[in-house]
């Protein structure tokens, strides 16, 4: 009996030594200096970028899309078209981190207030995004839609905002969804113009304790338990959808 407890001893020596490095980690990064406060402020910068710049890409991306698709349908909107389609080739075609340091460092160098020209830069290239999605969710409507419309006498603004983008959003809700997950997790970059996102909150508390483990392996969990909720709730969407198409 004695020669068994001697032989646990040293698996039980490692795991004390174990438990307690897990202990001292975690109070290194989470209560020593009220680090907890950081990874709030992180998450709640996050989440804020990530909603307000979604919102602001959406409404850029259904302009652009309505003036793509009504130039494609009468050609008069040539010159604006020709602007929209650099836009696209710009945003879409460049990094976004590069779009946010010349966003940041030139064009409003001027503003002190890097967490707004996080949402402007993230919005502006959502934009581009979405505005592709929802033209092509607009060009996937049977066009006997449009007619009719019209020929009830409504105007084709009245026909696109009341007949058309109904139906397109409810095709591409998914593609949109995802969009907001692709915009979450790019948030992650934001650090890079100072703002203090949760990716910032963690690599500042990562030098702070010159512990990587701790800190950054929470900031991935929080990114990932949010994309799946976010991927669960879509799923949940989505099928409620296909039932109301089957009714």
């Amino acid at each position: 009996m004695l020669t068994a407890a001697l032989s646990f001893q040293p698996v039980a020596d490692w795991f004390a030594g174990m438990w307690d490095t897990i202990a001292d980690g975690f109070t290194r990064t989470f209560i020593r200096h009220e680090n907890y406060k950081l990874f709030i402020e992180g998450f709640g910068n996050t989440l804020f970028i990530a909603v307000a710049a979604c919102l602001l890409g959406c409404v850029i991306g259904v302009l652009v899309a309505v003036a793509k698709v009504y130039n494609a349908q009468t050609g008069r909107l040539r010159p604006l078209n020709a602007l929209l389609n650099v836009y696209l080739a710009v945003f879409r075609g460049t990094p976004i981190l590069v779009q946010l340091l010349i966003l940041y460092y030139i064009v409003f160098k001027s503003v002190d207030n890097a967490l707004l020209v996080a949402i402007i830069g993230f919005g502006i290239n959502s934009g581009a995004y979405v505005a592709e999605v929802v033209r092509a969710g607009i060009m996937a409507i049977d066009p006997g839609q449009t007619e009719a419309g019209r020929s009830l006498g409504l105007s084709a603004g009245v026909t696109m905002r009341k007949i058309i983008l109904p139906q397109a959003f409810k095709n591409i809700l998914p593609a949109l969804g995802n969009e907001f997950i692709a915009l979450l997790k790019e948030t992650s970059v934001a650090g890079f113009i100072t703002v203090v996102d949760l990716t910032r909150a963690g690599d500042l508390i990562r030098a702070q304790t010159m512990d990587p483990y701790f800190s950054l392996f929470f900031v991935a969990g929080v990114y990932l338990v949010l994309v799946l909720g976010l991927t669960w709730i879509l799923g949940r969407v989505e099928r409620r959808l296909r039932r109301s198409d089957r009714r």
